[in-house]
Formats: C-alpha cells, structure tokens, sequence
C-alpha cells in the first residue's frame, strides 16, 4: 500500500499538495470514495454534522489544546514508524505484537479527538499533524472507523481545510478494504508490486491530477526505485 509520509508505505511526496478533487457539480464534496461503508457509530458520520458545528468544535479549540493535540499525533506516529522498523528488523512475534498494540492504542486516541473536535484538519493542528492523523487512520483495525473518517475527510478537503491527496489515500484504502475498485491507484498490493483494481482506469491521471498526485506511471517508478 503506498500512503503519505511512510517509508514503509512508499508513498508519494504529493501529499501536501493544495487542491480539491473534482466535483460532481450536485455537492460540495468530492465525487469519489464516498460510498455507503460500514459506520461504528464512534464517531460522527459527515452526514451526522453540519458545516457549522463542524466549525465549531474547531473554534472551541483553544491554541495550547491545538497545539497539544499536534504533538499527540506526531509523536504517535513517530512510535509506529520505530515500532515498524523494529518489526521488520528483527519479525519476532513480540515485536509484531507490539506493532498492533501500537497501532490499536493510536487509533483509539485518534477516535477520542474525532469524537472531541472532529478531524484534525490542517488548518487546526497544522500540516504535519494532519497527515500524521491520516497516517494512524490509515494503520487503524477497525474499517468503521476509517469509513466514518474518511467521509469527515472528504467534506474537510471540500472546505479546503485539508490537502486533496488525504482524501485520495483514505478513500482508496477503504475501497480496497470493502472488496471495491479505488479511485486513485494510491494503494499497491504488495505480493503484485501492482496497484489493486482500479474504476474508470481510462481516466485515472486525470482524476490524479485533480487532486494533487502524479500520473500513476511515477508513482509506480518512485516505488521501484525506494524499494
């Protein structure tokens, strides 16, 4: 699977890039990757929360809490990628176990802020922190989880709150999760080097570049070469 700001993950150094993703001109939320999924009800789903309680749980946020759940979430992410490289290191079964542990305990923080304040867009905790939010929803167990995320996400991106690409990596990564075509070629099977099935592949660049990321034929050549 490739994905933002993982060496493990290899993903593509567009996910920063400004942009929304094209539209279907009947919403304000971007056309792919917004499906009916499975929803655990944890968290709200987008259709559950208006544009104005969304802006205002962000508002009740006061900058030291902002700034606090920014260093939360980086140094999460942080544990991940030590807990990873030691997995792979030396892929012991404590060391597995202690990757999962990791990674059920990020998810389940993460669970509590999107309860709390919604998603942690950019533009409240910061660009780093947001993708490193992206990065623990990515690795989080629980798919109803991630789809309910994914839709706040989506409308996030819509607003121009969160960079184009997150919303690309999540929704492709939920599709292949729901035995479903993505939508962005982001997500690569590892025992193929081959991205999964992809809808519309016709028209893939295009939809790429509508939200920040490069023509899959680079994407694919980046991942050969760091791999």
């Amino acid at each position: 699977m490739t994905g933002p700001g993982s060496g493990e993950q290899g993903g593509n150094a567009a996910t920063t890039g400004a942009g929304h993703p094209a539209r279907d001109g009947r919403t304000n939320r971007p056309p792919y990757g917004t499906e009916d999924g499975p929803n655990d009800g944890c968290v709200p789903h987008d259709g559950d929360l208006s544009h104005d309680e969304v802006r205002e749980r962000h508002r009740t946020v006061l900058p030291a809490l902002a700034t606090a759940l920014a260093r939360e979430l980086v140094r999460r992410v942080d544990e991940d990628h030590r807990a990873t490289g030691e997995a792979h290191r030396s892929p012991t079964p404590a060391a597995w176990h202690r990757l999962v542990k990791c990674r059920e305990g990020n998810a389940e923080a993460l669970r509590a802020i999107v309860r709390r304040h919604a998603w942690p867009t950019a533009d409240l905790v910061g660009a780093r922190a947001s993708t490193a939010a992206l990065m623990i929803l990515l690795h989080a167990p629980d798919l109803g989880f991630q789809v309910a995320c994914r839709d706040l996400i989506a409308q996030a991106v819509a607003d121009g709150h969160c960079p184009a690409p997150h919303h690309a990596y999540i929704a492709d990564h939920c599709a292949v999760e729901l035995g479903q075509p993505q939508f962005y070629g982001t997500r690569v099977d590892p025992a193929t080097c081959c991205p999964y099935p992809v809808r519309r592949p016709e028209t893939l660049d295009e939809r790429r570049r509508d939200v920040g990321l490069a023509p899959l034929d680079e994407q694919m050549r980046t991942l050969r070469l760091s791999g």
